[in-house]
């Protein structure tokens, strides 16, 4: 009888950390998300303003934020291809502008997230929202990027 007991109070207990242990996770992969969205955010924004020749443009891939071979040195806007924390594939989902260039990125995830409020000024638009993926990194010509 006393093992049986033991074996409940075990498994209960590990439950109870399970749940907290995932919800500490979901915690860290959000601020993860903001991070690295932010990151691809300053890296478009790079781009777009240091266009050679005063003509504006968004970049055509993630490999040009990589390596960006306009110039005479090469440029690096972003350090690294960083994936998307919430999806188990990694990949983003894309925002394009006018003429299919890259101005921003979401999350392809479709969960709910844990934070809902308190966000840094660039992403104030993301409070209350019910999915990932309506977390837009977008950048827009004088707005804000730097949280």
């Amino acid at each position: 009888m006393f093992a049986l007991i033991l074996v409940f109070v075990t498994s209960v207990s590990l439950m109870v950390v399970h749940k907290q242990w995932s919800t500490i996770m979901k915690q860290e992969h959000e601020k993860e998300l903001l991070f690295r969205g932010s990151q691809i955010v300053r890296a478009i924004e790079s781009f777009y303003e240091d266009s050679p020749g005063g003509s504006k443009i968004y970049p055509r891939s993630f490999k040009v934020l990589l390596k960006d071979n306009r110039f005479p040195n090469l440029k690096r806007h972003l350090r690294k291809h960083y994936k998307d924390p919430m999806s188990r594939e990694g990949g983003w989902g894309i925002i394009y502008d006018g003429k299919a260039r890259i101005k921003g990125v979401f999350s392809t995830s479709s969960a709910f997230p844990l934070k809902q409020g308190g966000f840094p000024e660039p992403f104030e638009s993301f409070e209350k929202k019910k999915k990932y993926l309506e977390w837009k990194f977008v950048y827009e010509p004088g707005k804000e990027t730097k949280p």
